[in-house]
């Protein structure tokens, strides 16, 4: 059987990191987090957040130096592969991905995407990696891997509880306006539909809401899309059993531990302000019909 990939795309602060985390609890499946940004953060230390999900540096984590010297080339030291990767990665971003649905770039990018998962499932032993990096550019290389199943999710959140959740402090990332964080929600997620398109039956739309209102049942979807026979793990009562992990980077939530319900997070509606509000209603409101949302919100 081929090394299934799920992929989830959208825009951050959209629950990707929940959700991988609660696949992860299923039989034979990894979560690695946002494994684009293994390179920056985790070698090279540019980027907002180093540290693994299992509290250690990427590079001192048994898990990741393993995968990390599977993937690099023969004569090349780690620092200096991951400053190339991190310039070939240059040519694969959001903004490429209809491009790249039409021919990949012709870098090495591709081939150490590739490599990297493979060496992943190596290490973990497991038989379904969750990649939650949301880069749509990403997400569209994987129909050209041989050795791989691509499956896609796309996951979508009402763009003013992104918009706020942007606005409050994080110890790992920045803030955003309202304004710049809904112009990137519809061009994360018009690019995720594009590769949604071009492999509709491995591809399936999850709207946050749906995910914490219902976690079971959605989790189930994702699980058949997968073909995983296994139980699922989240509980009747919407709870899951959360256990370890080694994620690259994605919301602090990655480090919880334990038995941790699936709520949904409604501070937006009390604490947006109304010129934030009407901000990123506007901006959306393409979209906002297409993915369910009212205008009002």
């Amino acid at each position: 059987m081929p090394l299934t990939v799920l992929y989830i795309t959208g825009w951050c602060r959209s629950g990707s990191t929940v959700l991988g985390n609660v696949l992860a609890e299923a039989a034979g499946v990894v979560h690695v987090g946002e494994l684009r940004f293994l390179w920056k953060n985790g070698v090279l230390g540019t980027g907002s957040n180093g540290r693994c999900g299992c509290g250690l540096g990427h590079v001192e984590c048994p898990f990741w130096s393993a995968v990390l010297e599977a993937a690099r080339p023969a004569g090349r030291s780690l620092a200096d592969h991951a400053a190339d990767v991190v310039a070939w990665q240059g040519a694969c971003r959001t903004r490429h991905t209809w491009s790249v649905l039409r021919r990949p770039p012709r870098n090495p990018w591709p081939a150490t995407l590739d490599a990297t998962y493979r060496a992943i499932a190596e290490v973990s032993g497991a038989s379904v990696i969750v990649d939650s990096s949301k880069y749509a550019s990403d997400a569209a290389l994987l129909s050209g891997f041989p050795q791989i199943r691509p499956a896609h999710v796309h996951l979508i959140r009402d763009p003013r509880a992104v918009a706020w959740s942007w606005m409050q402090p994080k110890a790992y990332t920045g803030r955003r306006s309202a304004l710049n964080s809904t112009l990137l929600w519809a061009g994360f997620n018009l690019a995720a539909e594009a590769v949604g398109r071009a492999n509709r039956a491995g591809s399936v739309h999850l709207r946050y809401e749906d995910l914490v209102r219902s976690p079971r049942a959605a989790v189930g979807r994702i699980l058949d899309l997968i073909g995983h026979e296994g139980p699922n793990p989240v509980a009747a009562n919407g709870t899951v059993e959360l256990g370890g992990n080694h994620t690259v980077t994605g919301n602090p939530n990655r480090f919880e531990r334990g038995r941790t319900p699936i709520d949904e997070d409604r501070r937006w509606h009390t604490g947006l302000p109304r010129a934030q509000r009407a901000t990123a209603t506007l901006v959306a409101s393409p979209l906002l019909h297409r993915y369910g949302y009212e205008m009002r919100g």
